[in-house]
């Protein structure tokens, strides 16, 4: 007895330690889906980014009717002119125009709208409009997205019943084919008795492999909706009361890869125009957000001009004659208190800019579980055409068998007519299959931006 717990023992400490733990799993009934997905999901956290934004742009007009302080300042060069000078006999000469090619200003400016005729509480009704309108709009996504994680969860759950029942069908007929296979080798039963049998468990693995690529797409959606990282997601309905929702336990393992001739297709989402897109639209709202910040700084502009007029308002006394004249200056402008207008614009830009990343990576979600939904179903659809093939060879010989048997007169005209059926639908299955290949090959390159 010590030998054998000893030898127990050994085998026991042989084996890997990933191997004695079992998965972790997290269950998560139908409520914490639903919390689950109210947290994670990207188009919520838009809709948030864009209520907080309509909240600045409020702020923003609210804030445009208090006054701007800013300092100014300038240089000035122009061209030379003839100085015009008064001579007295009794007084020295008088210059009444100088010539003064540098000219200097500083200016403290103050502006202040003390009456906008009511467009300043005409823009601030319809910002808080927008505002509410986009709460409005984020109220209306949070029920959206309920029912859409209670719409998946359940189809995950008929899904996986959905494919049990076929399985354990498909079971019934296999062992239903591989008796009449018996009876025929011992003479009992007609040839065609067992290929209708072979064309009906081939029909039902076709009806299988659609149910088991229903249910992996269902997971996937769960995923998407609920923020679960990649793995596979196993419904359990309590078997205590069917009235109370199920729980989704998750099982964090890698699923496993969909051929594609011969290869996994692994492809990132980013290569799509649309996410091109929306990459521009955040460089170009992070862009907003930084030409509001410069505002703050001082700004410097140089200017300049040549002037060829009649009068030329430069030149002193006023003349009818055409003259010439030019100026080149730099001016300073700083604005040392906008009454928050600044803080308003920058913090819309940057709450529009959240927005916009948010939008990216619902996309990322969406991309990435329609991919795998291609994937699937190509996969299902090409394992569907051997099935289809299987069925088509099976419903021929059976409709052959069930010929010659009425031609010698032990068979009746219904027994060739539903062979003949049969055999139609078996056609009719294998041409859907090889059509639902070309779609899915073509559904999966229009998700992988080809």
């Amino acid at each position: 007895m010590k030998q054998v717990l000893t030898g127990i023992a050994c085998i026991l400490l042989t084996v890997p330690l990933d191997a004695q733990v079992p998965p972790a799993f997290t269950s998560l009934t139908l409520d914490e889906a639903i919390a689950r997905g109210m947290e994670t999901s990207r188009r919520l956290a838009e809709l948030q980014s864009r209520e907080e934004a309509a909240a600045f742009a409020v702020e923003g007009r609210h804030v445009a009717e208090r006054p701007n302080v800013a300092v100014q300042g300038g240089y000035t060069r122009t061209n030379h002119v003839d100085e015009f000078v008064i001579t007295s006999p009794v007084r020295p000469p008088q210059v009444v125009y100088a010539d003064i090619p540098d000219n200097y200003r500083t200016r403290l400016d103050l502006q202040w709208p003390i009456y906008t005729g009511g467009r300043g509480d005409a823009l601030e009704r319809a910002a808080r409009a927008e505002q509410a309108a986009t709460g409005e709009d984020l109220a209306a996504a949070r029920s959206d997205l309920r029912l859409e994680i209670t719409r998946a969860f359940w189809a995950l759950v008929t899904a996986r019943e959905t494919e049990a029942v076929l399985a354990r069908s498909l079971d019934a007929i296999g062992a239903q084919v591989a008796d009449l296979r018996s009876r025929l080798a011992s003479g009992l039963i007609a040839p065609n008795d067992v290929s209708s049998a072979e064309a009906q468990a081939s029909r039902q693995r076709l009806l299988a492999l659609e149910a088991a690529n229903q249910r992996a797409i269902a997971e996937a959606d769960l995923r998407r909706l609920t923020g679960v990282p990649a793995g596979r997601i196993d419904v359990r309905v309590p078997e205590a009361d069917t009235r109370v929702p199920g729980t989704v336990t998750v099982t964090v393992r890698v699923p496993p890869t969909v051929p594609d001739s011969g290869r996994s297709v692994s492809v990132p989402v980013s290569t799509r125009p649309e996410r091109r897109a929306l990459e521009q639209r955040a460089r170009s709202a992070d862009a907003r957000a930084d030409a509001v910040d410069a505002t703050g700084r001082p700004q410097i502009a140089v200017g300049g001009g040549y002037d060829y007029a009649r009068p030329n308002p430069r030149i002193f006394p006023r003349t009818g004659q055409w003259r010439t004249s030019w100026d080149v200056s730099i001016n300073l402008t700083w604005s040392l208190w906008d009454g928050g207008r600044r803080g308003a614009d920058a913090g819309e830009a940057r709450a529009n800019a959240r927005a916009v990343r948010a939008r990216a990576e619902d996309f990322d979600r969406q991309a990435t579980f329609e991919i795998e939904q291609r994937q699937l179903e190509l996969a299902s659809n090409r394992e569907a055409i051997g099935a289809a093939d299987d069925e088509v060879r099976a419903a021929v010989d059976a409709e052959r068998v069930v010929g010659e048997r009425y031609r010698v007169g032990v068979a009746t005209s219904t027994d060739v007519l539903e062979a003949q059926v049969t055999r139609l639908q078996a056609e009719l299955d294998r041409t859907r299959a090889i059509a639902g290949v070309r779609l899915a090959e073509a559904r999966l390159q229009r998700a992988l931006g080809q």
